[in-house]
């Protein structure tokens, strides 16, 4: 049985009753002081009952993570509900994910690029569209230093090391001197040798002088080994 208060008075009605009267197929069947129909305040009644639910949050409790605004509400909604370790550690990596910003204690939030190994401000829980942009930029003029720099120390240690070799040469100990010997230096050669060799540089050049000069030396040679001649 359901009752509904009418002008009259309480109104005792069936379930099919009610029906009717929410379909409208009994039309001012039931109506409060002002004139309003039971079948509105109904759909007025489930309308809050919804509205109060999903204010509750989908676990029936206003703490759920679910409705937390930034980083920190969540973690803080996380601990209240206390769950076992794995769920804990599940759920705050959770809250990691939702949202990239943290609370700065002046107000506003604050933005960590790991890349940059730097920190960004911006406006809420998590970087705006622009706000992103805006961090990109910097990391191309982050990467741009970064070439510099690499390009700068390994200039520096190139220098360093032909330095550092130039004073170990500086400090090595002298050596014993060198004795200095010309090359292709001609051996003495005996004087009859020689001046056979001229002899017979001079037949290779002229062959009837050079056997006139054997036969004067022959000459000479049988003079000078006669009897007569060494008396």
């Amino acid at each position: 049985m359901i009752e509904l208060k009418s002008p009259e008075g309480l109104v005792v009605c069936g379930a099919g009753d009610f029906r009717s009267a929410v379909a409208g197929e009994v039309g001012g069947m039931f109506h409060f002081g002002n004139g309003t129909p039971a079948w509105l305040l109904a759909v007025a009644a489930a309308a809050a009952i919804a509205l109060a639910i999903v204010w509750l949050g989908f676990d029936g409790s206003s703490s759920s993570p679910e409705l937390a605004n930034d980083y920190e509400d969540c973690v803080e909604r996380v601990q209240a509900q206390s769950p076992p370790g794995d769920e804990l550690n599940g759920q705050l990596a959770g809250c990691g994910a939702r949202f990239a910003g943290r609370r700065k204690l002046e107000g506003g939030y604050t933005y960590y690029d790991f890349m940059q190994d730097r920190k960004f401000d911006i406006a809420g829980p998590n970087p705006t569209v622009d706000e992103r942009k805006a961090i990109d930029r910097q990391y191309i003029v982050y990467l741009e230093a970064q070439r510099r720099e690499a390009i700068s120390a390994a200039l520096a240690k190139q220098q360093n090391d032909l330095l550092r070799a130039d004073v170990e040469r500086a400090q090595a100990p002298a050596g014993s001197p060198l004795a200095l010997v010309p090359a292709n230096v001609p051996l003495p050669v005996p004087r009859r040798v020689a001046e056979q060799r001229e002899r017979a540089r001079h037949c290779a050049e002229d062959a009837l002088l050079c056997t006139l000069s054997k036969l004067s030396s022959a000459v000479k040679d049988a003079f000078a080994s006669s009897p007569k001649t060494r008396n």
